[in-house]
C-alpha cells in the first residue's frame, strides 16, 4: 500500500470516532515493529522522525525506509516529519518523500508562528501532502514549561495557516515517563468549539490510558503522538536481550529479540485509539 497524508487518516478518524497514532521513530528496528504492529490490528500508522532520529539518519534516508515498509504494509502508513524548526528542513522532507510536515512555530510570537506555519502549509499543499502546526508550546518533563493554548489564539491560527492538524499544549508534556497527569479537558472543548481542524496531543505518553481512550473517542482529538512509551518497552527488551546471553555479541542476532516485545508494547497502544465500531 502506498504513502498516505496525513489528512488521508485523520479525517476519517474525526469523522468516525478514533484517533490515530503518531509513533516516534529512532530506527530500523522500532518503525519496523509499528507497522507490524498497526498490522496486527487493522488500523493505519503515523511513522514519525523527530529530530533526535534526524540527528542519528539523515532525511533521505528515513524518507526510503519509511516508503520501502509503505508499500509493502497491508495498511495506510503516513511519513511524518515531527517538530521540523525551518523551512529548509521541512522542504528537504519534502524532497525526501514524505507525505506529511510538522512545522513546529510554538516558542515563536504568535504572528510569527502563523506566517512561518502558514508558508509551511502552503509549500506542503502545493506538494500535495499534508502539515501540522503548533500553538501553544508543549514542555519537557524536567525541562521548558508549557505554554497551554488559547482557545482563541488557536481559532486564528488554524483559520490563518491553512493547517491540517493543529497540535495543542493543554496539560500535555513531552518525555513525561508516567501517567500521573492528565489533560485540561475543559480547555479542550473550549478549542473544539471554536474549530474544526483535527486537533493533535504531543507528549502522549504521559495522558491516562483511559483518557486516551475517552477522548480518541468523542473529541476532536484524532492523534495522540507516542514517543516515550514505545521507547520505554524497547529499552526493556534490548536489557533483556543483552542479558540473556553476555557472550553473544552480534548486534543483529540481538536486535532481533526487540521485535516481538515492541510489537506487543504497540498493539496495545494502538487498541487504546480505536472506535467503538473498530474494537
Amino acid at each position: 500500500m502506498p504513502l498516505v497524508t496525513l489528512s488521508d487518516v485523520l479525517q476519517p478518524a474525526l469523522k468516525e470516532g478514533h484517533a490515530i497514532a503518531g509513533l516516534v521513530t529512532l530506527g530500523w528496528e522500532d518503525m519496523r515493529a509499528y507497522v507490524a504492529a498497526a498490522e496486527a490490528e487493522a488500523v493505519p500508522v503515523i511513522l514519525q522522525a523527530g529530530p533526535s532520529c534526524r540527528a542519528h539518519t539523515p532525511l533521505p534516508v528515513l524518507g526510503k525506509m519509511f516508503r520501502h515498509l509503505a508499500e509493502n504494509a497491508s495498511v495506510p502508513v503516513v511519513a511524518h516529519l515531527d517538530h521540523g524548526y525551518t523551512a529548509d528542513e521541512c522542504r528537504e522532507a519534502l524532497d525526501s518523500g514524505f507525505t506529511s510536515l510538522m512545522f513546529d512555530g510554538s516558542r515563536l510570537p504568535l504572528d510569527q508562528n502563523i506566517a512561518e506555519t502558514a508558508a509551511i502549509a502552503a509549500m506542503a499543499h502545493k506538494a500535495g501532502i499534508s502539515c501540522e502546526g503548533e500553538i501553544g508550546f508543549v514542555g519537557y518533563s524536567g525541562g521548558e514549561n508549557s505554554a497551554g493554548s488559547d482557545p482563541q489564539e488557536a481559532a486564528r491560527f488554524a483559520v490563518e495557516t491553512g493547517v491540517d492538524a493543529m497540535a495543542i499544549s493543554v496539560g500535555n508534556v513531552h518525555l513525561q515517563e508516567n501517567k500521573e497527569g492528565g489533560l485540561d479537558e475543559a480547555r479542550i472543548r473550549a478549542i473544539e468549539a471554536v474549530t474544526d481542524v483535527p486537533l493533535v496531543i504531543h507528549g502522549g505518553s504521559g495522558v491516562p490510558l483511559d483518557q486516551r481512550t475517552r477522548l480518541a473517542r468523542g473529541s476532536g482529538i484524532c492523534k495522540f503522538n507516542i514517543g516515550t512509551e514505545l521507547r520505554m518497552a524497547f529499552g526493556d527488551a534490548l536489557r533483556a536481550a543483552v542479558n540473556r546471553d553476555p557472550d553473544r555479541f552480534d548486534r543483529v542476532t540481538i536486535l532481533k529479540d526487540t521485535h516481538d516485545p515492541l510489537v506487543a508494547a504497540t498493539r496495545r497502544v494502538l487498541r487504546g485509539f480505536k472506535g467503538e465500531s473498530q474494537c
